[in-house]
């Protein structure tokens, strides 16, 4: 891939780790412009005219100038990098399966696992709204049905898509191995924790950070 590549990011956020990651694998260099979230940095007006105007981040910038190209979301961005890779199938039904997954972990996974990690380790449980603390019960309860689905499924599976690695075990990798931080317990979790064992063992990875 000749085009520059920007990640701009927050590098505490999983979803601007995927990106990372799936270039780390993919052996593509990725320049990172950072950007603190909690400072209200992506509400600029020009963040908001010139990277991304719905105010998030990660966004995959491709190239540079007046020829750029901005693509938020974050399994957007890693299926721009991974297209004609290893990390997506190419079988019809395999690669349907990798974006069943995919879009679990935005549907199901990283709206209740990814927010109480948010939530108790950077906003802090104290500093909770009483609208959030009033959800905390029912996002812990929805997370651990997420990890139970995830559990279940890689007690027969090394991987999320058969025995190879793919966009899908990037997607789920990247709040699944933080997970404690937002108070889920992942030693109830033999077959995720030897899972993420087999991701962070892949040649090419890097943590987060």
């Amino acid at each position: 891939m000749a085009e520059a590549l920007t990640l701009h990011e927050d590098p505490r956020s999983g979803n601007c780790y995927k990106i990372r990651l799936t270039a780390a694998l993919l052996g593509l260099a990725l320049e990172r412009r950072s950007y603190d979230i909690m400072q209200g940095e992506t509400r600029t007006p020009a963040f908001l005219a010139t990277v991304n105007a719905n105010g998030r981040i990660p966004v995959l910038q491709i190239g540079e100038g007046a020829d750029a190209r901005f693509l938020p979301e974050s399994n957007a961005a890693c299926w721009y990098l991974a297209h004609g890779s290893a990390l997506v199938p190419q079988e019809r039904f395999a690669q349907a399966d990798c974006l069943r997954w995919m879009f679990f972990e935005q549907y199901s996974h990283e709206p209740n696992i990814a927010t109480l990690r948010f939530w108790l380790r950077f906003v802090g449980e104290a500093n909770l709204s009483e609208q959030q603390r009033a959800q905390v019960m029912a996002r812990r309860m929805a997370g651990c049905a997420a990890l139970d689905l995830m559990e279940r499924h890689l007690a027969g599976h090394a991987f999320f898509c058969g025995d190879a690695p793919t966009l899908a075990d990037i997607a789920l990798f990247a709040y699944t191995h933080v997970a404690e931080e937002g108070g889920f317990g992942l030693g109830d979790y033999p077959a995720i924790g030897a899972w993420i064992a087999r991701v962070a063992a892949l040649p090419g990875f890097v943590a987060m950070g």
